[in-house]
């Protein structure tokens, strides 16, 4: 077999966050290179610690003998020790069965109370499908929209490369929209209608529109008249949402609020836009990625078409069962008065509060490098750096796709050498999307805070350097 032989569908479909870079960066780290991984969201890779109350419960619930033992009284709390029979009870087939293809009921009618209880709103646990993390609920959204290669989905740029990888890797468009850098990264009214005009141009199909709140890769939060305008603008269209909603619990910034689509929705009183609501227990603060667990909300579609979605899951048979019931104690954490409620919290509230405290470091550090500029994240676990470096070319003759083609080399070669010359590893700005003569690079701030510090003062020196030496070759008109 010969790589020609392949889809050609994954031979074009790219994901940056586990591009060449990070290919590299794995070299350097056999070699004995201390690295620092900036370039994926990935928190106990980057010694976050597990929750306590997470792990106590799994460790019951994967191997119950243990609580036969006598010892076990003595060494997890009760709340913990009540909370593992329940799960048990209510799933006695175990950790090593298949479930229900939507998952486990009482996880989805727990999911329903939790939506119920955040947003003052109505749910129902009919319309929610546990899944193996976010991505694979956002792939089945795309997969079921998906009825002819003309049909288009308007993801954002820059944006996470899940939604231009699988829309290529599916055969779908990809309908690009730039998100407002100088308006803390809002979603444009005229830019969202320039950017539909013209794929409907092109004879694209506009059938969703992907907004990720908050943001990623840019850390933006979306004020509540954003999201009602986004709205506005689906229903004007006729686009069902595709609403990203994973990093809800990552607010850093004074007076900002995470506003779910599905309450804003309700409140403005609109049932006929199809949402898809999208939540997973990677982010946070459970930082749980390995244990892929998630859940996908549907909101105003028929029963025989929520049915479709049941039978495309049932495809895979079901989500895993670990990743199940992590979602379930991710939405019913100790409560006051439980035997694990301080632990919780105050474990809870050390990994967001440095999560504030990295996102500041980050802001304030970057930004304080000549030539340099980024907010301080206002959520999520992400900054979207914007750099400047002197043209080694003359961009003056470039077509637009030039352009791009030359900026993402630079950013490409940038952001390699940042590796090679300190072990930072961070993902260039074209890998997301970024506007054309623009260059950026994503990087968490997810090491520990003094890596983060040090990573600021590297990147500092580093750029320094770099720009002296492009400076020295850079272009010149004659």
């Amino acid at each position: 077999m010969e790589i020609s032989d392949l889809n050609p569908h994954l031979l074009t479909a790219e994901y940056a966050v586990r591009g060449p870079i990070v290919i590299r960066a794995q070299e350097l780290e056999k070699l004995g290179r201390k690295i620092i991984y900036c370039n994926v969201g990935n928190p106990q890779a980057l010694k976050q610690k597990p929750l306590t109350y997470i792990r106590q419960i799994l460790s019951l619930v994967e191997y119950p003998d243990l609580l036969n033992f006598h010892e076990t009284q003595k060494i997890y709390p009760p709340d913990v020790i009540r909370k593992a029979r329940h799960i048990l009870k209510m799933n006695p087939h175990g950790t090593g069965a298949y479930t229900q293809s939507a998952g486990m009921p009482f996880i989805r009618e727990t999911i329903a109370e939790f939506i119920m209880k955040r947003d003052g709103i109505e749910a129902s646990p009919e319309n929610i499908i546990l899944t193996d993390g976010a991505s694979k609920a956002v792939q089945a959204v795309l997969i079921a929209l998906m009825k002819s290669p003309n049909d288009g989905f308007m993801i954002p740029v820059p944006q996470y490369p899940l939604y231009s990888a699988t829309i290529e890797l599916y055969g779908a468009k990809q309908i690009k929209y730039f998100l407002d850098e100088d308006n803390s990264w809002q979603l444009s009214e005229k830019i969202l209608e320039e950017s539909i005009s013209k794929a409907k141009s092109e004879g694209i199909n506009p059938v969703s529109i992907v907004v990720i709140n908050p943001g990623n890769p840019t850390g933006a939060v979306l004020s509540y008249e954003n999201i009602e305008m986004i709205i506005n603008f689906a229903s004007k269209h006729g686009l069902s949402i595709m609403a990203d909603e994973v990093y809800q619990d990552n607010i850093y910034a004074e007076g900002k609020t995470f506003h779910s689509f599905a309450k804003v929705m309700t409140h403005m009183g609109i049932k006929d836009i199809p949402l898809f609501s999208f939540h997973s227990v990677s982010k946070g603060y459970t930082g749980e990625c390995g244990h892929r667990g998630g859940y996908l909300e549907i909101r105003n579609v028929p029963d025989e078409v929520m049915a479709e979605f049941i039978k495309l899951q049932s495809i895979n048979l079901c989500a895993n069962t670990v990743g199940q019931i992590i979602t379930y104690l991710l939405v019913t954490p100790p409560q006051v008065g439980e035997e694990s409620y301080e632990l919780f919290i105050k474990e809870r509230d050390y990994i967001l509060g440095e999560m504030k405290a990295k996102a500041e470091i980050i802001g304030l550090g970057l930004s304080s490098i000549d030539g340099m500029e980024v907010e301080i994240p206002h959520g999520a676990m992400y900054a979207f750096v914007r750099f400047e470096l002197p043209h080694t070319e003359d961009i003056t003759k470039m077509t637009e796709s030039e352009r791009l083609t030359y900026d993402a080399k630079r950013d490409n070669d940038y952001c390699m050498s940042l590796l090679e010359e300190t072990g930072i590893c961070v993902v260039p700005g074209s890998g997301f999307g970024q506007l054309p003569g623009t260059l950026h690079f994503r990087t968490t701030i997810l090491p520990p805070r003094n890596e983060v510090e040090e990573l600021v003062e590297k990147i500092r020196e580093f750029h320094k350097s770099y720009t002296a030496k492009l400076k020295s070759n850079s272009y010149r008109t004659v």
